[in-house]
């Protein structure tokens, strides 16, 4: 076991090892994002209609708020496109 790991220590650089890293930080980071964002999208609408079902005289200002909410939240996902 310990001549495996001597032999790929030798294999592997550190600018591969960085390289890697970087890759999975990133993809990790969009994982994360494309799962929770739905989850947070789906909050929002669940909030709003709850809302409405309260006070339905509010339903007019309660949609507002929820869509520019919800787009709000998608556009988290282009930042950690462009970012990460």
């Amino acid at each position: 076991m310990l001549e495996t790991a001597l032999i790929l220590a030798q294999v592997v650089d550190a600018e591969t090892v960085e390289i890697a890293g970087a890759a999975i930080t990133g993809n990790l980071q969009l994982a994360v994002a494309a799962f929770a964002i739905p989850i947070g999208i789906g909050l929002i609408g669940y909030k709003a209609v709850e809302s409405v079902g309260r006070n339905p005289g509010a339903a007019t200002p309660i949609l507002v708020q929820s869509i520019i909410a919800m787009a709000l939240a998608e556009a988290i996902i282009f930042f950690v496109i462009f970012l990460g």
